[in-house]
């Protein structure tokens, strides 16, 4: 697996690579599809890392998702390469290919396993996701074991409430340790610019410009050969 860590200044890396022993990290771990990765979950990453104080957030674009077989997805090498250009000039994100190397099926259980392995015992992971997502957690792919590898921040936009009800319930009885905030709302999703692109729509300060150029180079989401419209 790729050295994740040796990229954050912020966490305290020696010239090595390795960390400072001495001290607790926290590093955050955004997975998705990132069918293209968008302002939307970079903004996510950054609030999440200001809100719990993460050292940096790690993005993994997922290789075969399992909750889209069957659907069309976008090479993983591009998407992994648009991740790269997007997070390429915050010092505090990093990309790793895990997922996409590891190959198979993608579940979120084997990433943290494989995370929690790689990493010394003073990095705590902190899993990103929606805070839909989260409430269904219990019924994901051997979701008992994630209790141990890492702990869970769950994203809420505004005017999506989680009742106290369902907090007990994943505090209480699933051994889950799950930190809540509400992110600012973007109205951006992967599959909307999949969209513009399709009909020839701007997507430009939706992602960020070298993902824009990327798409129109690599002529990602279009429905025939034309180009130059993004």
């Amino acid at each position: 697996m790729p050295t994740v860590s040796a990229r954050f200044d912020a966490m305290g890396c020696r010239p090595d690579g390795s960390l400072d022993t001495s001290h607790t990290y926290r590093l955050g771990i955004m997975g998705g599809t990132f069918d293209p990765v968008h302002v939307g979950h970079l903004a996510v990453a950054e609030q999440a890392r200001d809100e719990f104080e993460l050292d940096g957030v790690v993005f993994i674009p997922a290789g075969v998702p399992v909750f889209k077989k069957g659907k069309s997805v976008t090479p993983a090498r591009d998407r992994l390469r648009m991740c790269e250009l997007a997070c390429a000039g915050n010092p505090r994100f990093d990309v790793s290919s895990i997922e996409i190397d590891r190959g198979g099926d993608t579940y979120t259980v084997d990433t943290l396993r494989q995370l929690h392995d790689f990493f010394p015992p003073n990095v705590e992971l902190y899993f990103i996701t929606g805070a839909d997502a989260v409430l269904s957690i219990m019924s994901w792919h051997e979701s008992a074991d994630i209790p141990r590898l890492a702990k869970l921040i769950a994203v809420s936009r505004p005017g999506y409430t989680i009742t106290d009800e369902c907090k007990r319930v994943l505090r209480d009885h699933a051994d889950f340790d799950v930190r809540f905030f509400e992110a600012t709302a973007l109205s951006v999703s992967s599959s909307l610019l999949r969209a513009m692109v399709a009909r020839g729509r701007s997507i430009r300060y939706l992602v960020p410009n070298e993902v824009r150029d990327y798409i129109e180079e690599r002529g990602l989401y279009l429905p025939n050969s034309e180009r130059g419209f993004l």
